[in-house]
Order: structure tokens, then sequence, then C-alpha cells
């Protein structure tokens, strides 16, 4: 009797859970209909070229294709490792990466700090339509802007370095300021964009917190430090994460417009080495495998700050 009982009782467990999970989805449709584009974005776009990944274990033929050509034995990841390219586009890469992530992840957060501070309304939405504005228009256009400003013989910043020291600047054409030219541009098109998250995570800040320190005595910095900054902090941690995931991957575009055969030592990176041996070259297999091992080693990071913000702050992304 007791057995039936206790067979009855765990039967009843998934339709109840069934039914609350179908009642959960009804509830919820809209939203989900809302993300069915995006899931089915996703999956044909890049889901189902994962396919492909096949090509860097194989000696690929046009004629034969993905699934006629021939496996060669890992023969284009030993090649890749005893290549002495290899490790100069992998140095380039983390070093660019680390720079960047380093100068530019603080900037937006700072802006949006700066931003939550003005109280004049109308000058507060101005400054955050004058910041975004970067982010819409293409890399070729700020490419081709940048490049006139930079420019060595009629540049606008040549000039104004000129009238100051008496010298001028080969910034396009010199590996010494390359990496320089590239956080710069990344921050004058993004860093605007990149406030919208934290203003969002400000605006959820309890106000009852501040009028609470302000009748406690605090001032407009303490306020900053002890409630807007920790009231942030999860932001910041997801953000981080994600950006440390995204640390492998410095842009084909940005590169490619201000790359030229002067500072290729140093902006030669997986998206223009791939593409020089890949679409250029021909070698599609060899370039495959440089992407996989990118992609590898994007995932490791990703895990990695996710494991050690677990272990430091108790809050992950992912679960």
């Amino acid at each position: 009797m007791r057995t039936e009982t206790l067979v009855a009782a765990t039967s009843k467990k998934p339709n109840n859970r069934l039914r609350e999970l179908g009642a959960y989805l009804v509830k919820k449709r809209y939203l989900y209909l809302m993300s069915i584009p995006g899931l089915v974005y996703i999956i044909i776009f890049k889901y189902v070229p994962m396919y492909g990944i096949m090509m860097a274990f194989q000696d690929f033929n046009f004629k034969k294709g993905i699934f006629g050509s021939p496996f060669n034995n890992f023969a284009n990841f030993k090649q890749l490792f005893t290549s002495d390219i290899f490790y100069n586009v992998f140095l380039n890469s983390i070093t660019l990466s680390v720079m960047r992530l380093i100068i530019t992840f603080p900037i937006p957060i700072i802006l949006a700090l700066l931003l939550n501070e003005i109280k004049l309304k109308y000058f507060k939405k101005f400054s955050q339509t004058f910041m975004y504005l970067p982010h819409f228009i293409s890399w070729v256009v700020l490419g081709g802007i940048l490049t006139n400003f930079l420019s060595m013989n009629d540049g606008l910043i040549n000039f104004l370095i000129e009238y100051l020291t008496g010298k001028r600047i080969n910034f396009l054409g010199s590996a010494e300021w390359f990496r320089a030219v590239i956080i710069g541009s990344s921050i004058w098109k993004e860093a605007g964009w990149g406030t919208i998250v934290y203003l969002a995570g400000l605006s959820a800040i309890n106000p009852d917190y501040y009028e609470a320190a302000t009748v406690d005595g605090a001032n407009r910095y303490q306020k900053l430090w002890y409630i807007t900054i920790p009231g942030l902090a999860n932001t910041i941690v997801v953000m981080l994460i994600l950006a440390v995931g995204g640390l492998m991957n410095n842009g084909f575009e940005q590169i490619y417009l201000f790359q030229n055969g002067l500072n290729i030592s140093v902006s030669d990176v997986f998206e223009t080495y791939t593409y020089r041996i890949g679409i250029v070259g021909g070698r599609y297999s060899y370039s495959t495998a440089v992407g996989l091992f990118q992609s590898v080693v994007a995932a490791i990071m990703l895990f990695s700050a996710n494991y050690v913000s677990n272990k430091i702050r108790g809050d992950s992304l992912l679960r």
C-alpha cells in the first residue's frame, strides 16, 4: 500500500511540472513570441554553420566539399603550432586585446557616473546623444575621418602638434603608434554607447538610499563611493565577464582599415591573419584551424573569468 502511494505521488510530479511550465509559457507568451526572430537568427547564422569546423581537420577541396574532403590527422594544427608567424599574431592579438580592455573598459563607467551627476535635464540628453552618435557610423566612414585627421601632411592633429612642438608624427605609418590609434578610435566610437547599460543600472538604484545618506550628512563623493558604485557592481561584473570572453576578438574592419606594410608587425591579429591566408590565400582548412583555436581560447577565458567572479564575489554570469 505504501509503495503504491509513493509511485502515485512520484508520477504526479512530472505532470505538475509540465502544467506549471505550460501555465508559465502561456503567461509569458508574448515575450517568447518576440524572441523567436532572434532565436531563428542565432540558429541559422550561428549554429548551422558550425558544421564547417570539420574543415579544420581536413584537406578541404571545393570539388569534394566538406563531407567529401579527406581528414589529415591534425596536420593543420601541427603547422599552426610550429609557425613563427602564428605566435607573432597570437602575441599581437593578446597585447592589443588586453590594452583595449584595461584602457577602454572603465571609460563607459566613468561617463555614466558623470552623466548621472548632471542635473540639467536638456544638457544631459544632449550629452548622451552626442556621445552615442559615433556608434552608428561605420568603421569605413570613421576610418576615412581619422585618416584625414591623422594625416602627416595636412592632418589637423599633426598641424596642432607641429604648432606646439615643431614636429609631426606619422600615426598611420608607425608601428609604435598603431595601438594608440586603435584604442583611441575605439573609445571615440563605442564609449558613449557603452554607457547605456550602466545608466540603466544606475536608474535601478533605490533613491531612498541617497535620501538616507543625505540625512546622515554624506557628501556627493561619499554617496558615489558607498551607494552608486556598489549598486553598479553586479552590472560591472557581468560586463567584465563578457569583455573577457571577447578578449580574442579585436574586430576585423577597424584593424584592416588602419593596417599597412609599415605597421603590420604589430597590426597583424587573428582576424586579418585568417582573412589573408583564408580568403586571399585560399588556405581554407588552415584558416579554419586558426579560427577554431581563437574560439577555444576565448571560451576558456570566458569560463575562467566567470569562475573567478563566482569565487571572489559569489556572483557569476554562467550558473
